[in-house]
C-alpha cells in the first residue's frame, strides 16, 4: 500500500525567543514492512542544526528556532510504501541489546495490578497467544477515551485511572511484557485510519520479542497487530525514547502548539 502523510507541527510563542532547539523524529525509515520513497522536512522559522541516527536506528534531527522569532513551524511530508507482515518485525536487532529492552523506566514501571496482570501471558502456554491475550486484558481495564490522561502518565497511573489512549495502553503492555521476563519496546508512526483523513495526533504501539520469531507488534488500542496500514518513525523503551517532537527552550515565552496530520493512500 501506498501512503501519503503530511505532517505539520506549528509552534507559536507569545514573545520573541532567544533559543530553542526541536528534537524530531519524524523520518521513516525503510524497514521489513515499508520502503521510504520519498521524504523531506521542510522548516520555516528555524534551522535544521545536526542529523544523526541513534542507539536505537532511529533518524534524528535537531532543529532551533531563529533568534526572536515567535513562529517555527515544522512539515514532514512523503510517500511510504507498506506491506502487511502480520505484525511481524522479526529477528532485526540494532545497537540496542535485548537486556535493554528488559529495564523498566519511570513511565513503564510495574504495579502490582501490572504484575497481576502479566500472569495473562503464562496461562496459555503459548507465549505468543498470550500476548495476544495481554493485548485484550489492557483494553479491557483501560478503554480508549482521550482527555483523561497525559504525556506525562504513567503505566501504573493510566490502570488507576481507568482510560488512555494509544501511549497509555503501549505502556501497560509493555509493563506487563518486561515483568513477565520479555523484551518490550514503544513504537510511534502513523496509521492510516479507514474512511479518514485527517487526524489529531500520531500513533504508538508495543513490540514485544519472542526467540523463536523476533519483534511481535501489538496494536493494543485497536486490538490488532501493524499491518500494511502502519508507518514506523522510532524505537525506544518508552514514549520519550520515541517521541516524534521533543525539546527546550530558554526565556519566559508562553508556547502554544497546532498539530495537523493527514494519512492518505
Amino acid at each position: 500500500m501506498k501512503l501519503h502523510i503530511n505532517h505539520i507541527t506549528q509552534y507559536a510563542y507569545d514573545q520573541p525567543v532567544d533559543y530553542a532547539l526541536q528534537k524530531i523524529r519524524l523520518r521513516p525509515y525503510d524497514s521489513v514492512s515499508q520502503d521510504v520513497s520519498d521524504w523531506k522536512l521542510i522548516i520555516d522559522g528555524g534551522k535544521l542544526e545536526a542529523s544523526y541516527v541513534d542507539h536505537y536506528g532511529n533518524c534524528v534531527d535537531l532543529i532551533s528556532t531563529d533568534i526572536g522569532a515567535q513562529n517555527l513551524t515544522i512539515t514532514a511530508t512523503g510517500n511510504v510504501i507498506t506491506s502487511d507482515e502480520s505484525g511481524v518485525f522479526g529477528k532485526i536487532y540494532g545497537r540496542a541489546p535485548l537486556w535493554h529492552f528488559l529495564q523498566m523506566t519511570s513511565l513503564t514501571q510495574a504495579n502490582d495490578t501490572i504484575l497481576d496482570m502479566s500472569e495473562v501471558i503464562k496461562k496459555r502456554g503459548d507465549v505468543l497467544m498470550g500476548l495476544h491475550d495481554l493485548s485484550n486484558t489492557v483494553l479491557e481495564k483501560t478503554p480508549y477515551k482521550v482527555g483523561e490522561t497525559g504525556i506525562e502518565t504513567t503505566a501504573a497511573d493510566a490502570l488507576k485511572i481507568g482510560h488512555g489512549v494509544c501511549q497509555d495502553h503501549a505502556h501497560i503492555f509493555i509493563s506487563a511484557a518486561r515483568a513477565a521476563g520479555i523484551p518490550a519496546r514503544y513504537v510511534s508512526g502513523y496509521l492510516k485510519i479507514n474512511d479518514q483523513v485527517d487526524q489529531d495526533a500520531s500513533h504508538a504501539w508495543a513490540e514485544a520479542h519472542i526467540p523463536s520469531i523476533g519483534w511481535v507488534g501489538f496494536d493494543v488500542s485497536n486490538g490488532v497487530s501493524p499491518d500494511e496500514k502502519y508507518v514506523r518513525l522510532a524505537i525506544g523503551r518508552d514514549a520519550r525514547d520515541a517521541a516524534p517532537i521533543s525539546g527546550m527552550r530558554l526565556g519566559n515565552a508562553d508556547e502554544t502548539m497546532i498539530v495537523s496530520l493527514q494519512v492518505q493512500q
